[in-house]
């Protein structure tokens, strides 16, 4: 005896679909040395840019680092299409605005896979994996070691 199963399907009106679409945000995780950031871009009447709840050019007073920051953004000419908020921990400040530019671009090539191929090309993709190298036993530093006496 067959069983007879009914699945009733739910039409979205489009609408609706838009609204989402503009609440939508786009989330990604960028990494440098130590530093991690967490970012969110979304799409909207707001164009604000918070790292770590202070704007900007509090969290980075550098103009330089404001720059790293945004350069992926001026890149894609997306600048003034965005609000950008972003959790910042870990490393210096230089290595927290290049993980910052390499969340941006992870969550700008989710928002559109074409930006995929030129981020790629100008190197905001690529995950700089250059770490700090360990102290080891009876040496100063990671290689530095005390200086040698002949007598």
């Amino acid at each position: 005896m067959p069983i007879k199963t009914t699945k009733t399907i739910k039409k979205v009106k489009p609408e609706i679909v838009k609204e989402t679409k503009a609440l939508h945000f786009f989330e990604a995780i960028g990494r440098r040395k130590t530093a991690v950031a967490r970012v969110r871009i979304q799409a909207g009447s707001s164009k604000d840019f918070m790292v770590s709840g202070k704007p900007l050019d509090k969290y980075f007073p550098a103009s330089e680092l404001q720059q790293i920051a945004l350069s992926s953004l001026e890149k894609m000419g997306c600048l003034d299409k965005f609000s950008v908020t972003a959790r910042v921990n870990g490393g210096g400040l230089h290595a927290q605005a290049e993980a910052l530019r390499h969340g941006i671009s992870r969550a700008l090539t989710e928002f559109n896979p074409e930006f995929h191929n030129q981020l790629k090309k100008i190197g905001f993709l690529t995950r700089d994996s250059r770490m700090r190298e360990r102290k080891k036993f009876g040496l100063k530093r990671a290689r530095r070691a005390p200086q040698w006496t002949k007598r």
